[in-house]
């Protein structure tokens, strides 16, 4: 999720921990500690961009490394605050907001590594990893909890109002994304499509269009339905382009990059350059002329060695997609 989300859910759940012994410090702890699973990102800018991929919700999102921040931290806090807050209390606050943090994220699409070392990455792929109707219940409640000052039962009804909101929001999109699995599936089997394996995400900043990556042997489907289509599913065909592939085996990045993308890929090329296009998270531009998927990366030659480099994005093709987006989620 964002991280501004996650500073507020890391807020609320520091609240509901230690509110009443740390008053409306809890706060900023909460802000604190709701972005630490995400230092991964401030890592991984000191390494090749697809190193820096690679372990990205991986390690700093795992349960094993939350139980062995959580105490560490606890007694850091323990030192600060003295004797408002027992090394129990505070352990335990540091280890929720960190977990709560990382159970928001497996409803993203973006796997998310929770039992590091083993190397499965769960992702429920329910809600966009930016949702404002998912934030703005928590940064309401929140601003009310903190106008409530030292009325600690006042500040806990408000945080609990947000945290009931914002999770009842989730299950609707879970909800939600069943369906619209229901209706990709049976529109698949009306178009004689059969297919190995399917998958369901919802596109930016809404749960009412939702974009399907269907996989068959040879090649791989692309499609939308928003819950207000009155018109029957279509599937745009991309090949697998399996001769392309073969020909970056044995590469490094095209290794790390296949498993980042859990298999679903299309390896193309353009000016006798390789790209690899991330299929999970759909196109950038629809213009049939020139495909651009949203996470795509060009192989370059560095001392002899092919190396990934990603595409770079305009403001402009983000703004497209953005209106695209809210055009079609009106319904076909």
């Amino acid at each position: 999720m964002d991280s501004f989300t996650q500073v507020l859910l890391g807020i609320a759940t520091a609240e509901l921990c230690a509110g009443k012994k740390l008053q409306r410090k809890t706060f900023l702890y909460g802000a604190i500690l709701g972005t630490v699973p995400d230092l991964d990102v401030v890592i991984g800018q000191f390494l090749n961009p697809v190193d820096g991929l690679a372990i990205h919700r991986g390690m700093s999102h795992s349960v094993l490394f939350f139980l062995l921040l959580s105490p560490c931290l606890g007694w850091l806090i323990t030192k600060i605050e003295r004797d408002k807050i027992n090394f129990g209390s505070a352990t335990k606050m540091v280890f929720w907001c960190l977990l709560t943090h990382v159970l928001l994220d497996i409803f993203t699409s973006w796997g998310t590594q929770v039992f590091w070392p083993f190397p499965d990455r769960i992702a429920l792929k329910t809600i966009f990893v930016i949702d404002p109707l998912y934030t703005i219940p928590l940064l309401i409640c929140l601003i009310l909890a903190w106008r409530k000052k030292d009325d600690f039962f006042s500040r806990k009804k408000c945080v609990l109002t947000s945290i009931y909101l914002s999770s009842f929001y989730l299950l609707i999109t879970c909800s939600l994304k069943l369906y619209a699995l229901q209706q990709f599936d049976k529109a698949l089997k009306v178009q004689n499509i059969a297919y190995d394996d399917l998958i369901v995400k919802p596109t930016a900043f809404n749960c009412i269009l939702w974009n399907a990556n269907v996989a068959t042997k040879d090649a791989y489907f692309l499609g939308d339905y928003s819950l207000l289509d009155t018109q029957p599913i279509s599937f745009k065909k991309y090949p697998k382009n399996n001769n392309l592939t073969r020909q970056l085996e044995g590469n490094s990045d095209f290794k790390k990059l296949r498993l980042i993308s859990e298999g679903w890929f299309i390896i193309t090329k353009n000016e006798n350059q390789f790209y690899f296009n991330d299929l999970r998270f759909g196109l950038l531009t629809s213009d049939s002329e020139k495909t651009q998927f949203a996470f795509s990366y060009v192989f370059k030659e560095e001392n002899g060695v092919l190396k990934a480099q990603e595409v770079p994005k305009r403001k402009r093709d983000g703004m497209a997609l953005m209106k695209n987006v809210f055009m079609r989620l009106k319904g076909n």
